[in-house]
């Protein structure tokens, strides 16, 4: 019961921020609700295609095809009753990893340099069986989704700020400043309540799949500790849900932070929950 109502309020979530992006270009002006709502529907669709291609290319991702982080998917992915998704490294040195993909049949699984180095076997159990819990969970979808709404309506925001908002005639100065504060602030807070409802039913999931929570919980220790110390270079930032610890802690306030606290995650692995 608890998965079917995280579900329907991701939904719920999602159909908000749709909403959001249409309701902008309806405040620029009623011959923008067709585009920005065509445009919507343009953005779900590329998600649904094309989110695992963007995201391992920004990530400059490569795809490995045996060793031992290949095994440890394929053993993990074999618990959890899943298709073998494609898993990739990618040359970072701040230790992070991510699932991505539109389904468990189009899913790919990717660990940094620095997480490999960082994290023993069973960390690096714990970190991979939360990616494929998303999977199995279908959050790499709805996270891509609401990466990509979040992100468009900041560009929108950038290019009404740089060319002067609705300053031509018949343009509404208010709507403009709702463009440039408002919708942005709206998407990161609806961006971060999807990510962080979903990141505890990722880490029990998780722990269920590894077969025990304290993998994780260490990996999750060590990977909050590094991301304060090593920034992770990405060029897309509203793609920080992806991941399974923000990656720029020291820049986010709780408010807007995509992830819960690594202590309240903590503890409610060491309770079961």
């Amino acid at each position: 019961m608890s998965a079917f109502v995280n579900n329907f309020k991701t939904v719920v979530l999602l159909g908000v921020l749709t909403g959001l992006l249409v309701g902008v270009g309806a405040l620029m002006g009623q011959q923008f609700v067709l585009p920005f709502l065509i445009l919507g529907i343009v953005m779900n669709v590329g998600a649904w295609f094309f989110s695992d291609r963007i995201a391992i290319a920004s990530m400059r991702g490569r795809e490995v095809t045996d060793g031992d982080l290949h095994r440890m998917v394929d053993d993990l992915r074999r618990r959890a009753d899943l298709p073998m998704p494609r898993v990739y490294i990618c040359p970072h040195e701040a230790p992070n990893a991510f699932a991505t993909g539109r389904s468990p049949n189009h899913a790919a699984v990717a660990v940094t340099q620095g997480a490999l180095r960082l994290l023993s076997p069973r960390e690096l159990e714990g970190v991979l069986s939360h990616e494929l819990a998303h999977v199995k969970n279908r959050d790499t979808l709805t996270a891509a989704v609401a990466a990509t709404v979040a992100g468009v309506l900041a560009y929108i925001a950038q290019m009404s700020l740089f060319f002067g908002g609705s300053s031509r005639e018949g343009g509404n100065p208010i709507a403009a400043i709702a463009m440039l504060i408002f919708a942005p602030l709206a998407a990161l807070l609806i961006q971060a309540a999807i990510s962080r409802s979903r990141e505890f039913v990722a880490d029990a999931d998780g722990a269920a799949i590894a077969g025990s929570p304290h993998g994780l919980v260490s990996a999750l220790q060590k990977l909050d500790a590094a991301a304060r110390r090593v920034p992770l270079h990405q060029p897309n930032p509203a793609m920080n849900n992806m991941f399974i610890v923000e990656p720029f802690v020291g820049s986010l306030t709780r408010l807007f932070a995509t992830h819960p606290p690594t202590e309240r995650r903590v503890a409610a692995l060491l309770r079961g929950r």
